[in-house]
């Protein structure tokens, strides 16, 4: 995240709440990043407003430039952007579509995850980051490249994202109950299967000098105890991975992290491994 030089922020004009500002502001402070204030509207004239954002930001000593477009649909006018503008980062507020079910995520928040080749972080809560937690969340059990890769993105972000908010980091895996593991009878035992995961977290901990009690391991499915964890934490922020499946679509994030993004009432931000940012990056180029 320190060597993120431009962010991308979703502005939405006649909202009352500039959540990705106030998130975009305090990550800009530490990095020094330049703040890209986009509007997505092909038809509205929003000119005005940016050129207030700008200036207001400018007093503050943030560098900032502004753009109002539209191509296609809202994601793909975001993702455009960020590829011209060849921003590290990109910043949404969430707005629910329905009161009553405020921490699901919409359709445009889905697909800008799901297409995006850079991190994004969803603002759906206006509480502070400082001195909050920051909870993320990995699959110790899986040992590919692939996944190592990706735990390793993930500890750093959520590590500087700690630092940006002096806040503290935790770290949270889910290990498998036994009637969920393999065949092998011997994995079949409760004792064998949180002996080995154990293991597997502490060589976790040694590899990313963590201490001790910012690593937190239960048994279950971690679509229901990574939002479960959030809660018991306290959590401002959920660090999220994903190893998505590619195809013509593009890119499909998990299940997992499908419902654990629409469960956990903290912000999200999602990170991708590099071989998916670069098939969707390619896609776009095609």
């Amino acid at each position: 995240m320190q060597a993120i030089r431009s962010i991308l922020v979703v502005m939405t004009p006649n909202q009352p709440e500039g959540l990705a500002l106030k998130r975009a502001k305090l990550i800009a402070g530490v990095t020094q990043s330049r703040l890209h204030l986009l509007v997505c509207d092909k038809r509205g004239e929003h000119s005005q407003y940016l050129a207030d954002a700008a200036r207001e930001l400018r007093e503050d000593g943030y560098e900032v430039t502004t753009q109002q477009a539209w191509h296609e649909s809202f994601h793909e006018t975001i993702i455009q952007v960020q590829q011209e503008e060849s921003c590290g980062l990109v910043i949404k507020q969430h707005f629910p579509e329905n009161p009553l079910k405020r921490a699901l995520l919409t359709p445009d928040d889905w697909k800008l995850l799901r297409y995006c080749p850079s991190p994004v972080l969803i603002a759906k809560t206006n509480r502070p980051w400082t001195e909050g937690s920051i909870l993320v969340a990995v699959d110790v059990g899986n040992s590919s490249a692939e996944h190592k890769a990706l735990h390793a993105s993930l500890i750093s972000n959520a590590f500087e994202v700690a630092s940006i908010a002096k806040a503290t980091m935790h770290v949270f895996t889910a290990h498998p109950s036994p009637m969920l593991s393999a065949s092998d009878p011997t994995f079949q035992l409760r004792e064998t299967i949180e002996a080995r995961y154990r293991e597997q977290c502490a060589s976790f901990v040694k590899e990313f000098e963590l201490e001790e009690g910012q690593m937190h391991i239960k048994e279950g499915p971690a679509d229901v105890l990574i939002p479960s964890m959030a809660k018991e934490l306290d959590a401002v922020v959920t660090v999220i991975g994903t190893v998505a499946r590619t195809g013509l679509s593009g890119a499909l994030i998990g299940n997992t992290a499908e419902v654990v993004l629409d469960a956990v009432e903290t912000d999200v931000l999602v990170l991708k491994p590099d071989h998916v940012m670069r098939h969707l990056e390619s896609q776009l180029e095609g």
